[in-house]
């Protein structure tokens, strides 16, 4: 087993996803995990994550040393990075900012460093950088903003990365990993094969007799994690809640997907004047998401009352919560910042009547869709685009009304159809059309027009929680801009958004 010590990283758990991807068992496990506690787990190697935190400020968390004499390799990323040097009698100041792709360069051999180019992107996001090394470690590798940007002391078996290889944008940051766990000498023995028995189990031990109403979206998640409540008992109850700010057709087009599925029990519930009313005016986006949260379990609440005569009493609630949404939520580590607040997490009012059901808070949405596969669910319905809980609420800067929603609707319309005939759509992670708070001055008809710009953002990933913009092509975005400002009334203008994530986040709010 590898122990990855949680920092607060937005990328800690995925830190152990990709350990598991390469058929060896990680396990998370809290900052202050004492070295004598490591040992009575009897790890093969630690890898300290990144986090939020300066290792020179007060109260920022530490490290119990002793975990540097116990002969397992150590490896730390970012924080991990600095707190290692900072432990052992390095340097660590604040230093230029790097958000995104760099160049690293290696500037010594080590064991940590093999098979890589002699130039290598890699992904950054640190403030902080290691200026002087503990004795006995050599400085391994460079970018043009930070002079360490990986060290080694290969006889101990420590090292140092400031970059983050568990991220896709680090190009062969799964080499660096197989070379840690090389070091290691771990065995690779470790399979996702036969998880949907072990999760549908572990709902059955929780819901035992017990009934669940399902909350289902027609997204990626919801969808598995429904067909796994499904399995676990024959008592879900799938409701689908319309809140007014959803793609144009959506209601329509998950009724028939999940009653071709074979849901017997499938309702809709139409609370778009409800969520109108309380999100008028409103402008603050983690307030938005926190309206649209605690309005989701009093219409799922209601719902239940609704449905006890039909079906008898009702206790547990199923989401389709994965773990990208509660670390953003900062739900998974005490040490985490907030992102930004998921609807389905941070969003939830402090009481609820009903207990949480969420088969998939541990995993990731590549995890999800292979797990979708594993049960036998359609590709089409596993490949569609991620669609967020908030909808369109995240999607609309600003405060939210019925024409700002219809122009998003039709012009996100427009993008996805452009996308799919030109053979793009199963080519990025996801794609969206936003409406920007501000307008501008057009000319239409020979006429002075004055209206709204509309963001287009598609984006490359695999796990959601690193991400590029897509490269489109040129023809297609000029397709798709001319039909939104042409069809769409109240649009003068078309951009493209090109910004990475970090230090951006995908969706607008």
């Amino acid at each position: 087993m590898i122990a990855v010590l949680d920092y607060g990283s937005q990328y800690c758990h995925l830190v152990a996803r990709r350990i598991r991807s390469l058929g060896v068992y990680a396990e998370i496990f809290p900052n202050k995990t004492t070295a004598a506690e490591l040992r009575a787990k009897r790890v093969e190697g630690i890898i300290l994550s990144g986090g939020p935190s300066s290792v020179y400020d007060n109260g920022a968390p530490t490290v119990d040393k002793a975990i540097f004499s116990l002969g397992i390799p150590v490896l730390g990323l970012c924080y991990g990075h600095q707190l290692i040097a900072h432990a052992l009698g390095g340097k660590v100041v604040q230093s230029s900012r790097e958000y995104g792709k760099e160049t690293f360069a290696a500037t010594g051999k080590s064991q940590l460093l093999k098979r890589l180019d002699k130039k290598e992107q890699v992904w950054m996001s640190h403030g902080d950088s290691v200026v002087t090394l503990p004795q006995g470690f050599m400085a391994a590798g460079k970018t043009q903003g930070c002079k360490i940007a990986a060290y080694a002391n290969d006889a101990r078996r420590i090292y140092g990365l400031q970059f983050h290889p568990e991220v896709q944008h680090t190009v062969h940051g799964m080499r660096i990993l197989e070379n840690f766990l090389n070091i290691c000498s771990c065995r690779r023995n470790y399979t996702i094969k036969g998880i949907d028995g072990k999760l549908a189990a572990e709902i059955k031990a929780k819901v035992g007799n017990g009934a669940v109403i399902m909350g289902v979206s027609g997204g990626v998640d919801s969808l598995v994690a429904s067909a796994l409540i499904k399995a676990a008992t024959p008592k879900i109850y799938c409701v689908f809640v319309d809140h007014g700010i959803i793609r144009k057709g959506e209601a329509e087009y998950v009724k028939k997907l999940y009653e071709k599925l074979g849901f017997r029990h499938y309702y809709y519930a139409d609370a778009s004047q409800t969520f109108y009313k309380r999100l008028k005016g409103v402008t603050d986006p983690e307030q938005k998401r926190r309206i649209i949260g605690n309005t989701f379990i009093e219409v799922f609440e209601n719902k239940v009352k609704e449905l006890k005569a039909k079906h008898g009493e009702i206790k547990f609630l199923g989401q389709g919560t994965i773990y990208p949404d509660r670390i953003e939520s900062a739900k998974a580590s005490k040490a985490a910042s907030v992102i930004k607040t998921h609807h389905n997490v941070g969003g939830l009012p402090a009481k609820m009547k009903l207990k949480l059901v969420e088969p998939l808070k541990d995993l990731y949405k590549d995890e999800v869709r292979e797990l979708g596969t594993m049960i036998g669910l359609p590709r089409d319905a596993l490949m569609r685009h991620p669609f967020p809980g908030p909808g369109l609420a995240v999607r609309i800067v600003g405060e939210i009304t019925a024409e700002r929603i219809g122009i998003v609707q039709e012009a996100d319309l427009i993008f996805t159809e452009e996308l799919r005939k030109s053979g793009q759509y199963d080519k990025v992670w996801q794609a969206f059309a936003a409406l920007l708070p501000v307008k501008a001055v057009g000319v239409m008809g020979d006429s002075r027009s004055y209206g709204y710009i509309i963001a287009l953002r598609a984006v490359t990933s695999v796990d959601g929680m690193t991400a590029d913009w897509a490269k489109l092509p040129y023809d297609m975005l000029e397709k798709a801009a001319s039909r939104i400002v042409k069809q769409v009334r109240g649009v003068t203008r078309v951009v493209y958004d090109v910004t990475q994530k970090p230090p951006a986040t995908i969706e607008y709010e």
